[in-house]
């Protein structure tokens, strides 16, 4: 019993692993890809992504978002989840890095299913919302760089579906989030975001401490 989120330590995490964590061998051979080329660390942890397949799935979602996709294995572990005729937006501006991802939806078939565009990701999501797509997203994951995630945010809302999800990453931000001392930009940005986020009426949010901090926002019904 505890009233409290447990500590995890190596031990209980390497058990966390064995025990509740079914990774596909292609996603775990895309984490050893990444594991060697530059912000490795971007990469998120094999429970998040089984994770959030689940929320996925959960949420019902056919049409999914995700800002800010690396090398793929988050877009991989999201359209896994969606029905067949399911649909992924992935929104990046790194050719490199979208590069592998592309080659990795290809090898586990996704290719179909997800739809890569590069640029500002500002810029991609106002130009939706031009378009008519306000309010037809089902799932929205937002990872990208963390001075913009406000702006990510509020477009995200707007674009996502009542009763629909977004998922924030690196809400904790290794817990520098919480050391009034550390004004580095990016902890900055995300401490006010947290902080904003906490005070917004319009929506219900979780903090789970899972990877390095995945806020849930869901826009009610």
């Amino acid at each position: 019993m505890s009233n409290r989120t447990l500590s995890i330590d190596d031990r209980i995490y390497d058990y966390l692993l064995d025990v509740s964590v079914q990774e596909p061998d292609l996603l775990k051979q895309l984490r050893e890809e990444t594991a060697d080329i530059e912000y490795s660390e971007m990469q998120i942890a094999p429970e998040q992504g089984q994770f959030m397949a689940l929320l996925t799935k959960l949420v019902g979602a056919r049409r999914a978002l995700e800002i800010g996709t690396y090398t793929g294995y988050s877009s991989i572990s999201i359209a896994r989840a969606l029905p067949d005729d399911g649909k992924l937006i992935c929104c990046d501006d790194s050719e490199e890095w979208t590069a592998i991802a592309r080659k990795y939806w290809q090898l586990a078939g996704l290719e179909q299913r997800i739809e890569l565009i590069l640029g500002d990701a500002n810029q991609t999501l106002q130009q939706m919302l031009k378009e008519g797509a306000a309010g037809t997203f089902d799932f929205i994951f937002i990872d990208a760089d963390k001075q913009n995630y406000l702006d990510y945010y509020e477009l995200s809302l707007h674009l996502l579906r009542e009763g629909g999800l977004i998922a924030v990453d690196n809400t904790l931000w290794s817990g520098d989030v919480a050391d009034p001392a550390n004004t580095e930009p990016s902890t900055r940005a995300i401490r006010h975001f947290n902080e904003m986020l906490s005070q917004d009426q319009r929506v219900e949010i979780s903090l789970v401490p899972i990877g390095d901090g995945l806020t849930l926002v869901r826009k009610p019904w």
